[in-house]
Parts: C-alpha cells; sequence; structure tokens
C-alpha cells in the first residue's frame, strides 16, 4: 500500500493576528519538511485564529483572509517548501451566490485551503460560524456543500472541517469517494468530564467511513475557552495510531500505509445524499518504499489534571495574548487565592506574580503566614499593605456597621490592588469561585474586582480537589509542595469580623455545590432539585441566592470556562426576571 507521512501541527493561533498566524505556519511547515513530511494539517482558522466572533462579519478581516492565504502559497513555495501538501484553515465568504437554503449570499465561511506547489489547488467551505455564545445551535449540512478529495502521492484525502465531523456526511461521503484518510482541522474546546468523547467520535467516523482519520485541534486560551489540543489519528478499525499531549504545542508526525486511490480519481466531481464530491490530483504515482517512524500516543491527564492545566492554560493564554507583563492579586491566606497564586505561577512564572496582603484588625495570624508561607513555597513576591488605619477613616467619616463595614473592607482592598495596577501595569486576578458567584458570596467592586477570574467556573469543593491534587503531583514530580497544607484544611472565611465562617451564611460547601450543580449545570427546577434529596429550606435558600445575584455575575470578570454550563458564555437569565422557582 501507499506510504504517506502526515503532521498534525497542534499549535496555538493568536485572534486577529494573521501575520503572526501565517508565520506559525511557516515555522512548523519548515519543521515538518526537516521531518520529511508529505502532508501538513492545520487547526480550523488558523490564520484568524479562533473563534474570531463578530470579526468575521467584517469585510476588511475576510478580505485580508482571503489574501493572505494565496501569499502563503506563494511564500512556501519560495521557501522550498511548495512540495508539502498543507491545509490551512481560514476566513472566507461564499462566492456571490447562496449556498443552500437560509445560507445568504456572500456570507463568511469557514474554511479551510489546501497549498502546494505556490498556490490553492483546493479550497472547502462550511457556514454558520461556531460562536460558542448563548443560543448556538449545532449546524447541519446544508444543500450543494462540497467535500473535496485531494490525491496525494496516490492517496485519496478527504476533508472535514471542525464540527462537520458530528455530522454523518464525511464519513459517507469519504466511503462513496474511496477516499482512505479523512483529515479534520478542529477548534474543538476544552470541557470537563466529557471522558474521551473525542476518541469515541474520531473512531465511529474511522469505522463508517473505512478510513484512517486524522484529527488535529487548537491550543491554547481564547479569552473565556481554552482547547487542549489532544489531536489524534484513528484507524480504519478505531485503533489509535498516534494521539497528541493535551495543553502542549506540538508536532505530531505520523506515518500512514492507506489504500491506493481509486482508478476513477480523474472524473471531476460526482454527487453523493445531496453532497458534492470534488477531487484533485496533486501526485498520483506512491512515494518509494521508506522505513516508517514509531508513531506516539501520550497519556492522557486524569480528570483532576485536565482541569488544572486548563486553567493554567486559560490563564496564560489571556495574559500573553493582552500584552499584560504580570498579575496580582490579593492573598488572604484562604485556599481561594491560594490556588490562583499556584496557577499563576505555572502559567507564568513566579517573577511575574505579585500578591498583596491587606489584613485587617479582624484578619487572623495565619492568614498572614500562610500567604507568606505561599510565596516561600512558589517564588512568587509578597507585600503588606495593612487597611486597619484606612477602614477607621472611612467608619470616622461614614459612621459604619454590620454588612455595610464588612463590604467596605473588601471595597478598600480592591482599591488599593487597582492602584498597583495602574502604578505598575499588572493584570488584577479576581479570586472567588464558582460557588460564591452562584450565590453572591462576593462584593461588588470589591474581591469581585479584577480584569481575568481564573476559579470562575470551579466550584468551591473542586477548589480543594485542585489544591490536593496540585501538591500530589508536585510530590511525583520531586518538587515540593506549593499550596501549604493549612490553607487546605482549615474552615473557610472572609475573615470581614471577628470569627466569621462561610458556613454563616451559606450551606456546607458539599451540599451547595451539589444543589447547585443541579439547579444551576442541569437547569432543574424547585421540585426536581428537591426530588434528589435535599432539604427543602435548604434548596428555597439557595435557590432564592441564585436568583438573586445575577446582576452580579454579569458584572464579574471573563474566566475559563471547564464545565458545561459556566457563567457568561453558557448560562445567562435576565437580570430583570419576576420569574422565581415556588416550593
Amino acid at each position: 500500500m501507499p506510504q504517506l507521512r502526515i503532521a498534525l501541527a497542534q499549535v496555538d493561533a493568536v485572534v486577529g493576528d494573521l501575520e503572526g498566524n501565517a508565520k506559525i505556519v511557516l515555522d512548523r511547515c519548515r519543521e515538518a519538511a526537516a521531518q520529511d513530511a508529505h502532508l501538513v494539517v492545520f487547526p480550523e482558522m488558523m490564520l484568524t485564529g479562533y473563534p474570531i466572533e463578530d470579526l468575521a462579519m467584517r469585510a476588511s478581516v475576510i478580505q485580508a483572509s482571503r489574501e493572505l492565504v494565496e501569499t502563503l502559497a506563494v511564500d512556501l513555495q519560495a521557501q522550498g517548501l511548495g512540495d508539502l501538501v498543507v491545509y490551512v484553515g481560514h476566513l472566507d465568504r461564499a462566492e456571490g451566490v447562496a449556498d443552500g437554503p437560509g445560507v445568504p449570499k456572500n456570507a463568511p465561511t469557514n474554511s479551510v485551503a489546501v497549498l502546494h506547489g505556490g498556490r490553492v489547488v483546493a479550497k472547502q467551505a462550511k457556514h454558520h460560524l461556531w460562536n460558542y455564545g448563548v443560543g448556538d445551535e449545532m449546524r447541519t449540512f446544508v444543500a450543494g456543500h462540497t467535500i473535496n478529495v485531494v490525491q496525494v502521492h496516490g492517496v485519496d484525502v478527504a476533508l472535514a472541517i471542525c464540527e462537520d465531523i458530528w455530522q454523518e456526511g464525511p464519513s459517507a461521503a469519504a466511503r462513496a469517494a474511496e477516499a482512505s484518510l479523512l483529515v479534520v482541522p478542529n477548534g474543538s474546546p476544552y470541557e470537563a468530564n466529557k471522558d474521551d468523547v473525542r476518541y469515541d467520535l474520531v473512531s465511529r467516523r474511522a469505522r463508517e467511513g473505512d478510513c484512517t482519520v486524522a484529527y488535529v485541534n487548537t491550543i491554547g486560551g481564547q479569552d473565556e475557552l481554552v482547547f487542549e489540543g489532544d489531536s489524534i489519528v484513528v484507524g480504519p478499525t478505531g485503533d489509535v495510531l498516534a494521539r497528541g499531549t493535551q495543553f502542549a504545542e506540538e508536532l505530531l508526525v505520523v506515518d500512514l500505509d492507506l489504500p491506493a486511490a481509486t482508478p476513477r480519481m480523474p472524473d471531476p466531481q460526482e454527487s453523493f445524499g445531496g453532497l458534492r464530491i470534488q477531487r484533485t490530483i496533486v501526485s498520483s504515482e506512491p512515494l518509494p518504499a521508506y522505513e516508517p517512524r514509531p508513531a506516539e500516543v501520550r497519556d492522557r491527564l486524569d480528570d483532576l489534571g485536565e482541569r488544572y492545566f486548563a486553567l493554567v492554560t486559560g490563564l496564560r493564554g489571556y495574559v500573553e495574548k493582552n500584552g499584560f507583563r504580570s498579575v496580582l492579586m490579593g492573598l488572604s491566606g484562604g485556599i481561594d487565592s491560594t490556588l490562583c497564586g499556584a496557577i499563576a505561577v505555572d502559567a507564568l512564572g513566579a517573577d511575574r506574580v505579585f500578591g498583596v496582603s491587606n489584613p485587617s484588625a479582624w484578619s487572623t495570624e495565619h492568614s498572614r503566614s500562610d500567604a507568606a508561607d505561599l510565596a516561600d513555597r512558589t517564588g512568587l513576591r509578597l507585600d503588606t499593605v495593612p487597611i486597619a488605619s484606612i477602614l477607621d477613616s472611612y467608619e470616622e467619616l461614614l459612621e459604619l456597621e454590620g454588612l455595610a463595614e464588612e463590604n467596605l473592607q473588601a471595597r478598600i482592598r480592591a482599591n488599593i490592588w487597582m492602584a498597583l495596577s495602574n502604578r505598575d501595569g499588572h493584570l488584577v486576578l479576581a479570586c472567588g469561585n464558582k460557588s460564591e458567584l452562584a450565590t453572591g458570596y462576593s462584593t461588588i467592586y470589591g474581591d469581585a474586582v479584577g480584569g481575568y477570574a481564573p476559579l470562575k467556573d470551579v466550584p468551591k469543593t473542586l477548589v480543594w480537589e485542585l489544591s490536593r491534587w496540585r501538591n500530589a503531583h508536585a510530590e511525583t514530580q520531586g518538587q515540593q509542595p506549593p499550596i501549604p497544607e493549612h490553607a487546605i484544611a482549615k474552615p473557610p472565611s472572609a475573615e470581614l469580623r471577628p470569627g466569621q465562617l462561610d458556613s454563616d451564611s451559606l450551606p456546607p460547601y458539599e451540599v451547595l455545590d451539589a444543589i447547585l450543580d443541579a439547579y444551576v449545570d442541569r437547569d432543574l427546577g424547585y421540585d426536581d432539585v428537591l426530588a434528589e434529596g435535599f432539604d427543602p429550606e435548604v434548596v428555597k435558600r439557595v435557590v432564592a441566592l441564585v436568583d438573586r445575584a445575577e446582576y452580579k455575575r454579569r458584572q464579574y470578570p471573563p474566566g475559563p470556562k471547564i464545565s458545561r454550563r459556566n457563567f457568561g458564555r453558557d448560562r445567562r437569565v435576565p437580570i430583570t426576571n419576576r420569574w422565581r422557582e415556588h416550593a
């Protein structure tokens, strides 16, 4: 059978940086050529980055993308890389005619160009660019959709873009065209508890199409989305031939033995089930036999490891791509800010992470010592700015007490963080968790202040689990655990009044998070939540807290999405809203 060496470029493209992304393509193609690859596949929307959301509607962006893909083909040829067959995702538009029912003329398209010999030899597009926002729906194939089959060194290679692989069409079309390789450029965001859905899907499509499937996924953080890579190549029987690393850039190079192209390859096109099959010949002669290189199948992280590195990747992407030199956060010695500190050091390095301790009259000694212990363990810089005298000045002027006094402490701290941010250029991190965000257990313009919130989609119970995982991971690496054990073990408290504990205002977090999972993540109503065995009064209280806190959530900073239903991107209910769940 003909041989083919393919390279899956699992890379981190930057949204809007078309020239920078084109340079990544050139660099990776150079690397692939050095490893004698014949075909290189880049992720979906490689040249523009992904997702570009409403940038897709700008004619200037579409035009720049269209021109750059042509230029890129010429540049590859000029740099001696023209023999490579390169699949590059880019933004395009429909050519003046509607491409099926409901598709407007000149609509922006999520496209892939096949580059070879200094020119674009084939293109394939799909519509309805995925926006990853409220109201998104899975697209279906439209009449007239084209599947490209390109013959490379005597092997027929079909193409499916991103969620096209969720449809039945690509595998069926690949089988109808007798293509032996289906390449899938993708931008599939990470989500916890998906098990190995990616492998299950790719394996099923390989078996249905009786073909090898090469699926390349992007990597990195983009606003609230995190992409984990985890590119994979699966054979016709569903067996894994190669698999990439999670949460890391790499070039996954794989040697394949594939059935030869069919004799009818020169036919220009044919139709199958409403889909057009467009055929292009790049090279019809098989390669001389060569010694294949061993394929790499990387081990996948466990569930907690996936979530932890998703948070690290999301924070790193946000900081680096938005041009921040460093981050700053309030370090109270509590487990939330402590975990944020560890994540930040892992994402950026200790020299770019700054913590501020702002003790008040009610701060315990261990809040200061635990923050200092974190700094000693991780190497981050910790400064102390006491707020007791500032609080006294406010109280003398305003005569505050109770909740107003407690919230004032949080807002004084936030003012200090933002002042330091303005002075030194730090990005302030909000350290609140998903449980607090759900119930409104935070001070707006206080501890909720910041430009990014690493734990926004992390329930409190998971904060503890991730902290223990990170320490255990360090021990397996022969390193000092970064998180002080006392910060994990002590009862959580905002320390805004003497002896205060979170449990004074909230149910135990194990109970709270279980109720929030039902009411927020699974969208169950009061009666259905109650049917899961919770105390009616506790459920009523939690539901009321969630409903009242929507206005706070709308003003919270962005943070990495790791669950199916995060706040902001997936779950939004009207702020002005009189619907209430009733007992």
